[in-house]
């Protein structure tokens, strides 16, 4: 079954011009192994996902399509989605509700300091 990693992997690896043989080399795969990668019929392992995302010049999260609905499918956790770049993640309202009384707090002492300064 190909996955939306194995077919970002042909995307990207379409988009650069390069050949199968030439990422297979790279890997130090025979050209049938790494189109077997391609396929889904070779499941994909992290350390190759590393490696075949260096080749392409991409950050692995990327290749991932780190989405909430590719990632987070199973996820019955309550929090809110946030988009960074071109990945979602999916935080929980505890995590945001903390960073934002930081955000005040961090707020709170600036304003303080330019007190002290003038």
């Amino acid at each position: 079954m190909i996955h939306q990693a194995e077919i970002k992997i042909k995307q990207l690896r379409e988009l650069k011009n390069f050949t199968q043989e030439y990422m297979a080399q790279q890997l130090g795969l025979s050209t049938r192994a790494y189109s077997k990668i391609e396929s889904g019929e070779t499941q994909l392992t992290i350390n190759r996902l590393n490696e075949i995302s260096e080749i392409l010049g991409i950050d692995p999260m990327e290749v991932l399509g780190f989405d909430h609905q590719n990632i987070f499918n199973n996820c019955t956790q309550e929090g809110n989605y946030n988009t960074i770049g071109s990945a979602t993640y999916l935080l929980p309202d505890k995590l945001i509700d903390q960073y934002e009384k930081r955000i005040q707090q961090l707020e709170s002492e600036v304003l303080f300091l330019r007190a002290l300064v003038k």
